[in-house]
């Protein structure tokens, strides 16, 4: 199993957007999601940054995020939260938005 760790920021005037749209994530993102290996998924929010977490335990995880990916449903999600993001930090480079964390320190 291996552990990933993101942050991004939330456009302030779409956070409750964002939120709203999260109280009721579709079921057919859930299973892509299942399906590819990922799971014990979670999204929190401080203000206006969300860290997400999630375990993965699959083989290929860049293949089975290709998929999820590529699902039409999954697409269509998408084009209604990643609106309501922007890239966290000022290291952000063009194109980033959710930016993965590095694990310092994991109890067992």
């Amino acid at each position: 199993m291996q552990r990933f760790a993101f942050v991004v920021d939330v456009v302030p005037e779409l956070r409750e957007e964002y939120l709203r749209l999260h109280a009721a994530v579709w079921p057919e993102v859930e299973a892509a999601l299942s399906a590819h290996h990922v799971t014990n998924y979670s999204i929190f929010v401080l203000e206006d940054t969300l860290f997400a977490y999630y375990e993965y335990v699959g083989d290929d995880h860049a293949a089975d995020l290709a998929a999820v990916d590529a699902d039409p449903v999954t697409q269509e999600w998408l084009s209604r939260t990643d609106p309501c993001q922007v890239p966290f930090g000022q290291g952000a480079r063009p194109g980033d938005r959710w930016r993965a964390l590095e694990e310092v320190w994991h109890l067992p």
